[in-house]
């Protein structure tokens, strides 16, 4: 077999949810097949230490412009040339026209449940706006032209199917995502050391990945925080990721406690491998999402011995099971209340912890790779069956 994957962004310095995920199917790939040849698209860019080609996986770097133009025309035309029998893409979006077998990996369609008008209205970054208007564009026809559309939940195929009202159920399928193994409670003391200097985190804190996305609830879990700081004694900081402190700002005074930019710690962009030490050093991973298509934020705490707050909605439950405090994250009385019971409550947090490693050791990102190839298999012995 030749397989085409898109990977469109894995060079980028700045990687995100989609592009991990893409990442280690490729890596995990490499790992088992050493049969057939692959060909990973990429677009140009810094990172690219963060892959390596072996004797069957060759890394085509792509040029084409706008990722639109790049996936529309550039992307179609690489995979003729390289003779590939089937493309997978991996981010949402695919190519309208091919010249072989499409398996699409669409994990979410949040996009497409918000108006046109919302999503331009939303606090989302200019380029998250495009990306998502775009897809809201584009999804119908990938879903009509693709041969298999995969998502990452059972919760997300449900929502998916009945969106769009599939009737061809063999159409579309869930495959779960993985837990890196790089994500373990970290016990060398320099480098927990170094990781808490580095991004300079606090003696005492609670983990929060909160961006201006409004499904990450970041609204939410301000009010939440400041109300904890007021009932309680406890003076845990909040530590966020890279998140634009102007917009901070907005928000803090929305909630009416400006002050409370003096207990969150920015740390700015964090390389994934330096989460597992920041992970391990804090006192509860808040994951209070309105949606989500899977989580995997919740298993790299989980798998780091961490108990994790999370909410009642959409695929969190599923993924999460009984290794979390479950809250709605409509609430924020419920998510303080949470807070304070994980601190106060010692043998609750530690049978969090105890359930979460366990939890976390269900989701491979090898069987996930295993699953993909034997659906590369099939979509490809479908396609000469038809011939």
């Amino acid at each position: 077999m030749i397989i085409g994957i898109e990977g469109q962004r894995l060079f980028r310095n700045k990687k995100h949810g989609m592009d991990m995920v893409a990442l280690e199917l490729i890596k995990n790939l490499q790992q088992i097949d050493r049969k057939n040849d692959y060909y990973i698209f990429v677009k140009p860019d810094e990172d690219r230490s963060v892959l390596q080609e072996t004797a069957n996986f060759k890394i085509i770097e792509l040029k084409g412009g706008f990722y639109p133009l790049w996936e529309q025309i550039a992307l179609p035309r690489a995979v003729k040339k390289y003779g590939c029998d089937v493309l997978h893409c991996t981010s949402n979006t695919a190519p309208l026209f091919t010249s072989v077998p499409l398996i699409t990996i669409i994990h979410d369609i949040i996009y497409m449940e918000n108006s046109y008008l919302q999503i331009l209205k939303s606090s989302s970054s200019l380029y998250q706006k495009f990306g998502n208007v775009y897809r809201k564009f584009i999804i119908p026809s990938v879903l009509k032209r693709s041969q298999k559309v995969i998502t990452v939940s059972h919760f997300e195929k449900k929502r998916i199917a009945d969106f769009f009202k599939l009737k061809d159920s063999l159409k579309l399928d869930a495959i779960y995502n993985g837990v890196s193994i790089h994500f373990k409670p970290i016990t060398d003391v320099a480098e927990l050391q170094r990781i808490k200097l580095k991004y300079k985190l606090p003696d005492q804190f609670f983990f929060f990945l909160g961006n201006t996305d409004p499904k990450k609830n970041t609204k939410g879990v301000l009010k939440a925080y400041s109300d904890f700081l007021r009932q309680t004694n406890y003076r845990h900081k909040l530590v966020m990721l890279d998140y634009d402190k102007n917009e901070l700002h907005k928000l803090l005074i929305e909630i009416e406690d400006p002050e409370l930019i003096n207990h969150i710690v920015l740390t700015g962009y964090v390389n994934n491998s330096d989460l597992p030490a920041i992970y391990t050093q804090c006192d509860v991973f808040l994951y209070p999402s309105l949606r989500e298509s899977f989580g995997i934020p919740m298993l790299e705490a989980m798998s780091c011995n961490v108990a994790v707050i999370t909410s009642n909605t959409s695929s969190m439950p599923e993924i999460a099971g009984d290794a979390a405090h479950i809250i709605d994250p409509h609430s924020p009385q419920e998510i303080t209340q949470g807070l304070i019971t994980l601190l106060s409550n010692e043998a609750y947090r530690n049978s969090l912890c105890e359930k979460g490693l366990k939890r976390s050791k269900n989701f491979s990102w090898k069987n996930m790779a295993q699953e993909y190839l034997e659906l590369y298999k099939a979509t490809i012995l479908k396609t000469k069956i038809k011939k």
